[in-house]
């Protein structure tokens, strides 16, 4: 044990804290964080029962997170495990559930346990309970910067909640803080809070208690699967009213909470809900979370992602706060928020990614999942517009998957670029049943489940019948938009692609019928009138240059 704890204050020592990678310094603290370490690898995740206590008034918080874990049999002879949490929250002690304390060493933002021999290789239903405290990060600009969030509402009532998609759930609690290991039977979280403010999680409300000091005890249940960064807690002078929507699996319990002030909006406004899971069960199939329901709760920021516990903070308006991201006036005939933010409960939620380098899978789909709302209401015309709209968001920076292994993301081109993309090879399949059946089919095949890029990459690849091996590695890979160079001289049109990786192909649909470029010129026999008024379809996220010879 010793020599493991002098073996990484060594080499922290030696490179500074620093690792590198493709151009790129990353440290010690990013390896933990975004890989499956030797410190993770021989345990599994079961379920979380989490308690919460958050004080309003010195910013602080509280808590324990009893963690049930399967062994695996890759356990090393020293049983050492890493538990994730952020500084300056900390740990003050471990026990085991004969209430035995565990010994461990912090790294930075990590912890390392030293388990007793009782903890033996293949076995199950292992329990060790952590407890916590302190003042955790506050965000400065959630949901994009991540941490809590402690404010008021326009009654100058306290309002918390928290957000960490990108910074992580051990910003706020402590876990193992890797995408690739879900608790894989859900989680419990209990909220604790003070008077008439009420606390709201994931899921079902299990049971509502006092404890003896006359505090309110809220606790909720998931039953499924749920990545870390979405288990999330909201504390506020919350109002509460119910629906049911009559979906694919049966009947979905619809669960909203609002601040007291807002509750005749919101009645009214999120009647597009059902709306919503019309169109996206019918893209995607069934909702993936029935046994948990599906709930809206008002926040304190713009929206996030949150399983069966989604965070609102569109101000009740339709578009992106009043505004329309594909700038094309479409956007404004719905509510972003709760078209995107639900969307993730297929791509993101239900189907997952294992590292997030590969965080397109959650970002792309769902963005597109606006696209294929807008079509299945207001038609095909006016999606197109909404997705091509799209594209004066893409900046083509640097490519859309990340560095793997470090817990980086690629561009925020994931979001426009990965949807057109989508939308692109959409156009190369030219068959929308199939397209639709594929989209249904990854919720199917993948549900509740972790994933890899390659294995979205094939899994459309063997559907589609079609090698989309180059597109993928194009639109993901790189930051070049492929371009087509074509000129016309007699009755021929020569064309080629250009600005793309080795070997690319791709068949696009133009005034003159079906071509397929590659990187060589290649020629065309046309007539003459239809070659003076030639054209691509504008559905292929592709650049034009037409030349002159």
């Amino acid at each position: 044990m010793k020599k493991i704890y002098y073996f990484l204050g060594l080499i922290t020592c030696i490179l500074n804290n620093q690792l590198f990678s493709q151009d790129k310094l990353f440290t010690i603290q990013d390896t933990l964080r975004g890989s499956n370490t030797s410190f993770r690898d021989w345990w599994e995740v079961k379920y979380y029962d989490i308690s919460i206590e958050p004080d309003f008034d010195n910013k602080v918080l509280k808590g324990n997170n009893t963690i049930t874990f399967d062994i695996n049999e890759n356990k090393s002879e020293e049983s050492i495990m890493q538990i994730d949490l952020q500084e300056p929250m900390s740990i003050d002690k471990i026990e085991t559930k004969d209430s035995i304390s565990i010994p461990f060493k912090k790294e930075g933002n990590f912890y390392f346990i030293t388990l007793p021999q009782t903890f033996k290789k293949n076995t199950q239903n292992n329990k060790v309970t952590i407890y916590f405290q302190g003042m955790p990060n506050i965000a400065k600009n959630a949901p994009w910067d991540g941490g809590w969030i402690f404010t008021k509402d326009k009654n100058n009532k306290p309002w918390m909640t928290v957000a960490c998609e990108g910074i992580g759930a051990s910003v706020w609690f402590p876990c193992k803080d890797y995408l690739g290991d879900e608790p894989d039977e859900g989680m419990k979280l209990n909220i604790i809070t003070e008077g008439d403010l009420k606390g709201v999680g994931n899921g079902r409300l299990v049971g509502y208690s006092k404890d003896s000091l006359g505090k309110n005890i809220y606790s909720w249940q998931v039953t499924n699967p749920i990545n870390n960064y979405n288990i999330i807690p909201y504390i506020g002078e919350y109002v509460n009213f119910t629906d049911i929507y009559k979906g694919e699996k049966g009947d979905l319990d619809l669960d909203y909470w609002v601040l007291s002030y807002n509750l005749h909006v919101a009645k009214s406004h999120f009647s597009q809900v059902k709306k919503m899971l019309l169109a996206l069960e019918y893209w995607f199939g069934p909702y993936p979370f029935y046994e948990d329901g599906y709930k809206l709760v008002e926040s304190p920021h713009l929206g996030m992602e949150h399983q069966s516990d989604i965070a609102y903070g569109n101000q009740y308006k339709n578009g992106y706060l009043g505004t329309d991201r594909s700038h094309t006036g479409i956007g404004l005939q719905w509510d972003f928020i709760i078209v995107h933010e639900s969307g993730h409960e297929w791509f993101g939620n239900n189907i997952t990614n294992a590292d997030a380098a590969d965080m397109w899978i959650h970002e792309a789909f769902t963005t597109y999942s606006e696209t294929l709302y807008t079509e299945y209401y207001y038609g095909k015309e006016a999606a197109s517009q909404y997705i091509i709209g799209q594209r004066k968001n893409i900046q083509n920076d640097i490519p859309i998957i990340g560095e793997y292994g470090v817990n980086q993301k690629g561009s925020s081109d994931m979001y426009d670029k990965g949807a057109n993309m989508i939308h692109t090879i959409r156009q190369i399949i030219n068959d929308d049943q199939k397209f639709r059946e594929i989209l249904r089919g990854l919720n199917k095949n993948f549900y509740h489940k972790i994933v890899s890029t390659n294995q979205i990459e094939s899994y459309i690849i063997e559907h589609s019948k079609i090698d989309l091996t180059k597109i993928f590695d194009q639109y993901l890979r790189t930051t070049q938009v492929p371009t087509l160079e074509y000129y016309i001289k007699n009755n021929s049109i020569y064309y080629r692609w250009v600005n793309t990786v080795p070997d690319f192909s791709m068949k696009i649909k133009t005034s003159i019928g079906n071509l397929i470029p590659i990187n060589k010129w290649k020629k065309s026999k046309v007539d003459k009138k239809l070659l003076e008024s030639f054209s691509v379809d504008p559905n292929f996220y592709i650049n034009l240059n037409p030349l002159k010879k």
